[in-house]
């Protein structure tokens, strides 16, 4: 009788955990276009639902960092602070259920399991904001790219004789397609609605998280409050993000030697002296 008590008891916590897991798929909201595909999208749906157990814990300070690098990153409005703690907490347990499975393998005690699991399960946590991280670097990267033909073209516009507004409005209809051209158009979308130009130009620039976007602002307000003709102002801002990204590519070419100076030392060096030295020294052993 206590045997099919207890055999019970587990059927039904079995039961009752399998109820647990599976039910975020049934009420599974639909992924953002970021995590479309991979694994991602597999474990949306307990994303979700651990981002609304999360919630609560975040403060705000995290908040707001957590939210600054999901714009920076360019991410969905789908992309929550919850959803990033959620899964950094998720990696985070899988690493530590890998670690712990190691340990069990490897037959170590609990003393001996404890550092590396703990270790496996902060590089896990710490993979996913690495990874956003590396989203917004390349971001900015290609707006970097973008922005000066996109100043250049707003430039001829405001010469010949368009308004700033309609020449940003050109530059957004036929510039570079990528995520510079797509957060102008939002701040063009905002000026539409009947947010102060100067203001939508800030945000614009505080989406980006681009210096050159942010002087550009600054620039474009302090000639409304000087009253300065905008397309001199326009020309030299262009001609000074032409020379910056020119020292940017000799800054980049000058530092590949120095980058390539570990690989060639560590790797190719040791294969070249083995191959040379092998012949001399075979020549040597059979010599003495």
């Amino acid at each position: 009788m206590l045997f099919w008590m207890s055999s019970g008891l587990a059927g039904l916590s079995l039961c009752c955990l399998i109820w647990v897991l599976l039910k975020p798929v049934h009420r599974a909201t639909k992924a953002p276009a970021h995590v479309r595909h991979g694994g991602m999208r597999l474990i949306w749906p307990w994303i979700d639902a651990l981002a609304s157990a999360v919630s609560p814990w975040l403060s705000w300070h995290a908040r707001n960092v957590f939210e600054r690098r999901v714009q920076l990153a360019g991410l969905s409005a789908a992309w929550r602070p919850e959803h990033l703690a959620a899964t950094q907490l998720l990696a985070g347990t899988f690493g530590a259920g890998g670690g712990l499975s190691l340990g069990i393998w490897f037959e170590l005690n609990l003393i001996q399991m404890a550092l590396p699991v703990t270790a496996v399960a902060i590089v896990a946590a710490w993979l996913p904001w690495r990874k956003l991280a590396d989203l917004g670097d390349r971001r900015r990267r290609s707006m970097r790219r973008e922005f000066p033909f996109l100043l250049d073209m707003a430039t001829l516009c405001v010469e010949a004789g368009l308004s700033l507004q309609g020449a940003l409005n050109e530059a957004a209809q036929h510039g570079p397609p990528g995520p510079l051209r797509d957060e102008l158009r939002l701040a063009l979308a905002d000026m539409r609605t009947g947010v102060v130009r100067n203001e939508a130009l800030s945000r614009w620039a505080g989406r980006t998280g681009l210096s050159e976007v942010r002087k550009l602002a600054t620039a474009l307000a302090q000639a409304d409050q000087l009253g300065m003709s905008l397309g001199p102002m326009l020309r030299a801002q262009s001609e000074q993000r032409r020379n910056e990204r020119f020292l940017r590519a000799e800054k980049l070419a000058l530092e590949a030697p120095v980058k390539m100076l570990f690989p060639l030392v560590c790797c190719i060096f040791p294969c070249t002296f083995l191959i040379i030295g092998f012949p001399i020294a075979v020549k040597l052993f059979e010599a003495m």
